[in-house]
């Protein structure tokens, strides 16, 4: 069976699309659980998923890139990946101040994402930056107990999880289909 039957080519060392999906499905279930848009949910509902496929699969996937020579994919999947285990380890019991800092301090290291994804698109930039204001506006609305401003920030990482998700989709369907099925910028 040749490389192109089995599905195996040049990018199969690539673990880009394994964690942007880790990602965009670990931001969609934090951001729709931290909406309050399903009854009797919130954002630490998704502290298992967060655990396993956000904290272990971005990881994992961070490493995979490292060792393919990706240190901006790398640096972004582990330490993303540190986020969701520690978030999840840490579970409701943590105190408001510490899980605010904990969030603002995160929000830092996704502007540092940011701003270090210049050169790689703008949906990659909308990925980092819609987390950065995600994650600044959960860290406000935890510090002063407003759940608006949570729900707000639900909804940001949701739509940060959707372009996760997209990017992921796009490149591994990228010329699958003959020609580009969804385009990337």
């Amino acid at each position: 069976m040749s490389n192109e039957a089995s599905g195996a080519n040049a990018r199969s060392a690539d673990a880009g699309p394994l964690g942007y999906l880790a990602l965009g499905l670990t931001l969609l279930a934090y951001g729709l659980l931290g909406t309050g848009v399903l009854s009797g949910t919130s954002a630490g509902g998704a502290s298992s998923l967060a655990h396993l496929v956000g904290g272990v699969t971005l990881f994992v996937a961070g490493l995979w890139q490292f060792r393919g020579g990706d240190r901006f994919s790398g640096t972004a999947f582990t330490t993303l990946g540190a986020f969701w285990a520690t978030w999840a380890a840490a579970g409701p019991a943590v105190g408001k101040n510490s899980a605010g800092l904990f969030l603002l301090l995160w929000a830092l290291l996704a502007l540092t994402l940011t701003a270090a994804s210049w050169g790689a698109g703008q949906l990659t930039r909308a990925v980092y930056g819609l987390l950065t204001v995600s994650l600044v506006l959960s860290a406000i609305g935890v510090f002063s107990e407003a759940s608006g401003w949570g729900k707000v920030g639900g909804w940001v990482a949701a739509v940060s999880g959707l372009a996760a998700w997209y990017s992921a989709t796009a490149e591994l369907t990228g010329g699958r289909w003959g020609k580009v099925a969804l385009p990337v910028k």
